[in-house]
C-alpha cells in the first residue's frame, strides 16, 4: 500500500496523533512518503549550512521520508529521529538499525522534546508544523490550538540547538503565515524561495551566539 492511498477524510485529520498511528499501522517498512522537497533538491543548501558531517541532527516528525536515510548515506551519520507515532517508531528502528546503525529513532512531541538543553546542532522541520495548521479556521487569523502548537515546537526546538545551531524549516506557507512563529527573541531569521512556477519557502532560523 502507498501513502496516497490512506490520504485522510478532512485535512484537520493531518494534525492527529490516531491518524498517523492507523496510517502507519497499514503501510510496511518499505513504504515512504516525502512531503515538499527531496532530500537530493536541498542537498546543496544543507551541505552549506551543515558543513560538518560529524553535526549532532534532529529530524522532527520524521515520519517514513527517506530524508534522513539520504543525508546519513551522505555522511552525516548522527542524527535523532523523533515521531509521535510509537507504530512508526518501531517500524524505522526495525528497518535501519543494521544498515544505518548510529542514527536513533524515538517516540517523542515536537511541542515537548525531552533533549538536555544546547545538545544539536541543526534541526529540520519538513511538514510537521504544516500538519498542525491544518485544523478548521480562518488563515489569516488562526485559532488558538494553531498558534499555541507552534509556538510550542518552535521554542522547544530552540531550548535544545546549541548557540548558533540553525533550525530549517522547509514549506510552502508564505512568510505571512509563518514569520509569526519563527520571529524569537535571540534568533536572526533568513528566507529562501525555491523552484518556479511553485514556490517553497525555506525558512532559517539561527541561534545566536
Amino acid at each position: 500500500m502507498t501513502s496516497l492511498e490512506v490520504l485522510p477524510e478532512k485535512n484537520e485529520q493531518y494534525g492527529t496523533k490516531e491518524y498517523w498511528d492507523q496510517r502507519y499501522s497499514q503501510e510496511s517498512e518499505e513504504d515512504s512518503f516525502d512531503w515538499f522537497k527531496s532530500y537530493s533538491d536541498i542537498a546543496p543548501i544543507i551541505r552549506e549550512l551543515v558543513p560538518d558531517r560529524n553535526a549532532r541532527i534532529l529530524m522532527l516528525g520524521c515520519g517514513n521520508s527517506r530524508l534522513s536515510e539520504e543525508m546519513y548515506d551522505d555522511g552525516y551519520t548522527q542524527i535523532v529521529n523523533t515521531d509521535y507515532s510509537d507504530i512508526l517508531i518501531e517500524k524505522m528502528k526495525h528497518k535501519h538499525h543494521e544498515v544505518r546503525p548510529e542514527m536513533q529513532w524515538l517516540e517523542m512531541d515536537v511541542r515537548d522534546l525531552k533533549f538536555d538543553s544546547d545538545s544539536f546542532d541543526f534541526a529540520i522541520d519538513k511538514g510537521t508544523m504544516d500538519a498542525m495548521m491544518t485544523s478548521k479556521g480562518d488563515v489569516w487569523d488562526p485559532p488558538e490550538d494553531v498558534i499555541q502548537n507552534c509556538n510550542q515546537e518552535v521554542d522547544s526546538v530552540l531550548r535544545v540547538l546549541r548557540k548558533g545551531g540553525i533550525f530549517l524549516y522547509l514549506t510552502f506557507g508564505q512568510p505571512h503565515f509563518r514569520k509569526r512563529y519563527l520571529t524569537k527573541p535571540g534568533t536572526t531569521l533568513e528566507i529562501r524561495t525555491l523552484g518556479d512556477a511553485f514556490h517553497y519557502y525555506l525558512y532559517i532560523v539561527r541561534r545566536q551566539e
